[in-house]
């Protein structure tokens, strides 16, 4: 106990022992801050990653339906459309 006392009467000791304490937990950018940014970061770079795949898919799609057939068979399988003679029966699976 005289020990910790004596350390705390150590003006050099307590001043940096006051800065470590405001750095990491009071100042504008403490630990928390900083954890929950790098987190959003990565956040922001796995959707970016998921909107990049999404992105090729949909030029690879354009690229397809130049012609045609293409845009017949798109339509049918995505979007649901029928020639005027036929029915379509969609299935759902739970």
């Amino acid at each position: 106990m005289k020990k910790a006392l004596q350390l705390l009467r150590n003006k050099f000791i307590l001043a940096t022992t006051i800065f470590f304490v405001y750095v990491l937990f009071l100042d504008e950018n403490d630990i928390f801050t900083i954890i929950s940014h790098n987190h959003k970061l990565s956040v922001l770079k796995e959707e970016t990653e998921q909107i990049k795949q999404d992105l090729e898919e949909t030029r690879e799609t354009l690229s397809k339906l130049e012609e045609r057939s293409e845009v017949e068979r798109y339509a049918r399988e995505k979007k649901l459309f029928k020639k005027d003679d036929e029915d379509v029966f969609v299935v759902f699976y739970k």
